[in-house]
């Protein structure tokens, strides 16, 4: 007797929500289903593009659909400004203008839509982007979960400034502006009602003026990327396929919150997975680390920046190490799917 496997019907499979968490089966989505439909062909994924004959010009959209639309340090409204606004400094370029969509369930109490759209509003003008253009479409009860945003944004690329997650070079310093782990533990404790949200709240803000404050470095300035949804986690690996480099961090420079740390010590959870929106990774050429790191401090937002690693002269290709407490050496894995769903 034979035993034949199934050969398995792709047919029959279903988008999970761990398809929009930005790790493994997020990159396995784009291989197989959308990348290939539009003939986007080869080359690292950005968090903006190049218009095509404008080299200065960037654009970035992103659609937001966090859960609650209220938490500890902002808004669905100011997170949608502020998650554009940093993909587009994430190639060195400076918010030009943005377009703002709202998708609204029919019942959604208009004081709530009124307040994530002043906060909206407050936000842009406080990041210094007019919104210039825009569409509203209401859907029926149960047809969307209350409200999601969708922002695109153009910027102009500061002339010194080409960073690129394909950039990493062996011998760059690794450096992180700000602690982790903030704004997914914010605001799955709102949602779940776990308490935690009394001591710790998001941390969405503006990176461009950070990102100009490394303009003067130019070229040292390697790769910029914003570790949103996945986390640290998933923005090093993406960085360490797209530049074929090893990446090593080290444990203790790792900059986590008490709080942070005791509710993912509570929830089972790698504080390196977990969503932030207010902080940048860079990577930097060893001789400009020292300038890069002061520059960043110079700024509030980045007045946390620690150095946490280096890019290795030689080691496997596309993997990120950490250096534990206890002096061992652990791999950093891509997230595969969504431990914290609608964070963003």
């Amino acid at each position: 007797m034979t035993l034949d496997c199934p050969v398995p019907n792709h047919e029959d499979e279903v988008v999970l929500l761990g398809h929009g968490a930005g790790g493994r089966l997020t990159a396995e989505l784009l291989d197989r289903v959308v990348l290939p439909a539009l003939d986007a062909g080869d080359g690292p994924l950005e968090d903006a593009a190049l218009l095509p004959g404008r080299p200065d010009l960037v654009m970035s959209t992103d659609s937001f659909v966090v859960s609650p639309l209220f938490f500890p340090g902002g808004d669905i409204g100011s997170l949608a400004v502020h998650g554009t606004v940093n993909d587009l400094a994430m190639r060195g370029a400076w918010p030009l203008a943005l377009s703002v969509s709202l998708i609204v369930e029919e019942g959604l109490p208009l004081a709530e839509l009124r307040s994530v759209m002043e906060s909206l509003g407050k936000t842009a003008q406080e990041a210094g982007v007019p919104v210039v253009t825009g569409d509203t479409k209401v859907v029926g009860r149960g047809a969307a979960d209350r409200l999601f945003v969708n922002t695109t944004g153009v910027g102009r690329r500061h002339p010194l400034l080409r960073p690129s997650a394909a950039l990493a070079r062996p011998g760059d310093a690794v450096l992180l502006s700000g602690p982790i782990g903030l704004h997914g533990t914010t605001v799955l404790s709102t949602r779940e009602g776990l308490g935690f949200e009394s001591d710790i709240a998001s941390d969405s803000r503006p990176l461009h003026r950070l990102v100009d404050a490394l303009a003067p470095l130019g070229g040292a300035v390697h790769v910029l990327r914003d570790p949103t949804r996945g986390g640290l986690a998933a923005a090093l690996n993406e960085i360490a396929r797209d530049s074929s480099v090893a990446v090593e961090i080290d444990e203790a420079a790792v900059p986590v919150p008490e709080a942070v740390a005791s509710a993912c010590d509570l929830l089972g959870l790698d504080p390196l997975v977990v969503a932030n929106e207010g902080c940048l990774v860079a990577f930097v050429a060893a001789h400009a680390a020292d300038d890069a790191l002061a520059a960043l401090r110079s700024r509030p937002e980045g007045r946390e920046a620690v150095r946490l690693g280096e890019v290795l002269p030689d080691g496997p290709r596309g993997r990120v190490t950490l250096r534990t407490l206890v002096g061992a050496r652990r791999i950093v894995d891509m997230p595969l799917g969504e431990q914290l769903p609608r964070i963003c």
